[in-house]
């Protein structure tokens, strides 16, 4: 007999979502903490009232198969070509130095395991949770103080892209690679084929797009058809290639990035994102995580998370940055605005808890880092830009 106990459970993670995410909002953090901390709250941690069921996590895996769809049709490929090799540069650093220190992190808390043993994949996977960027907080601070055109601003943001790309890509590995009957080269075989052919389909779906643009102009089916190859990319990346959902959904987002509709297809998929899948796929994490196994250890484990996550992002691109030209003032705010982290790292993180590879009290770690960087990012920008406009006044006053 059907159970109509789903309708509750929707009415009081939309609500209960929605209320929390405005709170936040009012304390200049992030509405994705706030729906975190929601699941925390109705969930099994606190009040017991949603638990996790098959219906919640096959909701939430639409949830972030939408949003990383979203991420690739946001993708300027465009500005990606003008800035190719200094935003890769940046990303490039911006990955390795966080995820070598995620590394040592985890293996001084844990001891360092062999390589290709299950603790030593969940060492790495710490280190990719760390590369993730979100520099949503980053462009309004920018846009607010006047910067974002900048130099600093324009490298921020196309290192950003390439920076989630490079993430996900060694996501797909180290997933891959986790699975005990999995062969090294199958895996690599299997991503390498998987990119492959999407890019070479990708252009003939890209064609077939751009027809429907100019035959059917701003109409409804063409974000649907939009959905249907994001939804046949998720499924094929897992089904037939062994790699994550999200690699699929993000894919097809990054084929349809540079067709006129893809803002049309973006403003149709955030509404049914942000009515229902979204706050459902982010409530689903505070569900899961475990804040009654937080010990002592884990509290620690905590602290050092976020205090390498936020100096690996400084220091790797802040180098990158360096490397390409950069003057070290101008090395240092690409490092800073590079270091907030959000929707993208919590949802590596998702998938590398689905995977076995994190320990669920784990989560909190994560949840810290969100609040922590959302908060300090901005408050670090605005000093280090305050201190430049103070040197040019100076310089002017000198020159006079």
């Amino acid at each position: 007999m059907l159970s109509y106990e789903f309708f509750l459970d929707l009415a009081i993670i939309l609500i209960a979502s929605k209320l929390f995410g405005i709170a936040f909002r009012k304390i200049h953090l992030p509405q994705v903490v706030g729906i975190l901390i929601a699941g925390l709250v109705i969930g099994p941690n606190v009040l017991g009232i949603v638990n996790e069921s098959d219906f919640l996590v096959k909701m939430a895996e639409l949830g972030v198969i939408m949003l990383m769809f979203t991420a690739g049709l946001e993708t300027d490929l465009k500005e990606l070509k003008h800035t190719g090799v200094a935003s890769l540069c940046i990303a490039a650093l911006g990955v390795i130095v966080p995820l070598g220190g995620g590394y040592l992190l985890y293996s001084g808390f844990h001891g360092f395991a062999a390589v290709g043993s299950e603790a030593f994949y969940k060492a790495i996977f710490i280190g990719i949770i760390i590369t993730a960027t979100s520099v949503s907080i980053t462009v309004e601070t920018l846009r607010e103080m006047g910067k974002l055109k900048g130099k600093v601003g324009t490298a921020i943001l196309s290192a950003a892209i390439v920076d989630d790309v490079i993430g996900i890509i060694l996501l797909t590995f180290v997933i891959g690679l986790k699975n005990p009957a999995a062969e090294p080269m199958k895996v690599v075989f299997n991503t390498v084929a998987f990119f492959g052919l999407a890019a070479i389909g990708g252009i003939a779906i890209n064609y077939l797009f751009k027809y429907f643009d100019k035959k059917y102009p701003h109409r409804r089916r063409i974000p649907i058809y939009g959905f249907v190859l994001c939804l046949v990319l998720a499924y094929v990346a897992e089904h037939y290639f062994g790699i994550a959902d999200i690699t699929g959904a993000f894919v097809a987002g990054i084929i349809l990035c540079n067709i006129q509709s893809s803002e049309y297809i973006v403003e149709k998929i955030d509404i049914n994102s942000y009515m229902l899948f979204s706050p459902i796929f982010f409530t689903s994490i505070g569900l899961k995580t475990e804040i009654t196994g937080v010990t002592t250890m884990v509290l620690l484990f905590s602290v050092g998370f976020v205090v390498v996550a936020l100096l690996t992002k400084i220091v790797g691109c802040g180098i990158g940055a360096k490397l390409i030209g950069f003057s070290s003032h101008e090395a240092l705010r690409v490092g800073v605005g590079m270091m907030a982290r959000g929707e993208v790292a919590l949802i590596v993180a998702q998938k590398g808890l689905s995977a076995g590879l994190m320990d669920p009290s784990l989560f909190t770690a994560v949840i810290f880092l969100v609040i922590v960087s959302s908060v300090t990012t901005p408050i670090i920008l605005k000093i280090l830009y305050k201190k430049e406009d103070a040197q040019e006044q100076t310089n002017i006053a000198y020159a006079q």
